[in-house]
């Protein structure tokens, strides 16, 4: 019998659903990266999810954001996300927090969580997300910048330590390395930023949505190995 699941089972088999529909994803950051690699694992399956933002969608969003519409301005993130979810996957359990994280913040994950997804914007914050999940022995993976880029085909899968040209990327590498961090799976680009005036980073469409697709590819496939 078909269901919403069934051309995914026929690329990954019955025994990765069932892996996928037992799993609880903790996604930090549902912004221009974050909201498609929550698309994407509601869309193949994943049974439970853990949302963490303290934004609301603004107009500014509609440009990158799945989540951000006319109809979602003035809504947070994390519930337009989780309505969104439940839209696609009725089954799926979703814990929300409206918070920003950050190293004072109170634990959200544990020992039931899967995987953890790193889409914040600050590296205090993703500094700390790698600590706690190495102590908590769960696998993470991190988003480099996507801000001022145009060349969505840049982007590479590696480790920290194996990581060029983007800024954050060069401030991770260094932090990391202070704290005793040996390794962290990222996904980067190598195209060199656009340089602008102001601090808030430009951005477009079809950037930031690879880089969260991509993202969502490697939690799917390391929880299916």
């Amino acid at each position: 019998m078909q269901n919403k699941f069934s051309r995914t089972e026929m690329l990954i088999g019955k025994e990765a659903i069932k892996k996928l529909q037992n799993s609880k994803v903790a996604i930090f950051g549902i912004g221009g990266v974050g909201s498609y690699v929550v698309e994407a694992l509601a869309r193949v399956g994943i049974g439970k999810f853990i949302l963490v933002d303290k934004d609301i969608v603004d107009e500014t969003n509609i440009n990158r954001q799945i989540i951000a519409t006319k109809k979602t301005i003035g809504i947070s993130k994390v519930e337009v996300a989780k309505t969104r979810i439940l839209e696609i996957n009725p089954n799926a359990k979703v814990e929300t927090y409206q918070e920003f994280f950050m190293p004072e913040s109170k634990d959200i994950i544990d020992n039931t969580v899967n995987y953890i997804v790193d889409a914040v914007d600050t590296v205090t914050a993703k500094i700390e997300l790698v600590i706690r999940a190495n102590k908590a022995n769960i696998p993470i993976i991190s988003s480099m910048g996507t801000g001022n880029k145009l060349d969505a085909t840049k982007f590479e899968v590696t480790d920290i330590y194996k990581t060029s040209v983007c800024p954050l990327a060069k401030v991770m590498r260094k932090e990391l390395k202070n704290r005793g961090i040996k390794k962290l799976k990222v996904v980067y680009s190598k195209e060199e930023p656009i340089k602008q005036q102001g601090r808030t980073p430009g951005s477009i469409s079809f950037v930031p949505s690879v880089a969260g697709l991509i993202l969502a590819g490697e939690v799917i496939k390391d929880i299916i190995k």
